[in-house]
């Protein structure tokens, strides 16, 4: 397997680890560390995308190579996630996400918030939105989605959003770090933007209820 060359300060944590599975393992250890990504919110595919975007431009892997097998551990990390929200139900659901390191409950609490409003379209847009990416699995496994429509809009959606990523890094060369940085804006502004959307949708029906209350009294 060809080694592609990374500065000492990007070959260390996340970079490092999502490294040496590409380097061991080409295009199938770029679809593990997606996989992981997707069950494990706080690894970062801001870097893993890029980085091995990086490694199809050196030749490690091929562009083919690394869009399907990060598209392919995306919907495996997301069907896993789905069938635990399935087996384990709502209320253990909730119990097992307080227990687990680095992530709110309260992330949860949005995200199916915002399944239960959109369905079809969060699965599909939510791929590209950072936490809800991996989050919106667990509703759709609560509220019994359809598995093959699930993963026919995991698949779209991911593909979209791996796309972007994977090409950046293959376009920008031993300067993919970059991406890391403009997405992390634009994913904050993102995330900023659908939670105010949640925030409005709760305020409106909370209006909508009181308003059906107060002509009920009349």
């Amino acid at each position: 397997m060809q080694h592609f060359p990374l500065a000492s300060e990007q070959a260390s944590g996340i970079a490092g680890w999502a490294t040496s599975l590409v380097e061991t393992m080409g295009g199938p250890g770029a679809g593990l560390a997606i996989a992981l990504e997707n069950l494990f919110p706080p690894l970062p595919s801001e870097i893993i995308l890029p980085l091995t975007g990086f490694a199809a431009g050196q030749g490690v892997i091929s562009l083919f190579s690394a869009l399907f097998w990060t598209t392919l551990g995306s919907v495996v990390g997301a069907v896993a996630l789905y069938q635990i929200g399935a087996l384990f139900g709502r209320d253990r659901m909730y119990a097992l996400w307080e227990r687990l390191p680095l992530v709110k409950v309260s992330d949860l609490r949005k995200t199916e918030a915002w399944f239960v409003k959109h369905g079809m379209k969060a699965i599909f847009f939510g791929r590209m939105i950072p936490i809800f990416r991996s989050l919106i699995s667990v509703p759709a496994g609560l509220e019994r989605m359809p598995l093959p429509i699930f993963i026919l809009l995991t698949a779209l959606g991911s593909f979209i959003w791996n796309f972007i990523l994977v090409m950046a890094g293959y376009l920008l060369g031993d300067q993919w770090e970059l991406v890391e940085s403009y997405v992390g804006v634009l994913s904050k502004v993102v995330l900023v933007l659908v939670v105010v959307a949640l925030v409005v949708a709760v305020a409106r029906r909370l209006r909508s209820r009181r308003g059906d209350r107060q002509r009920g009294h009349a």
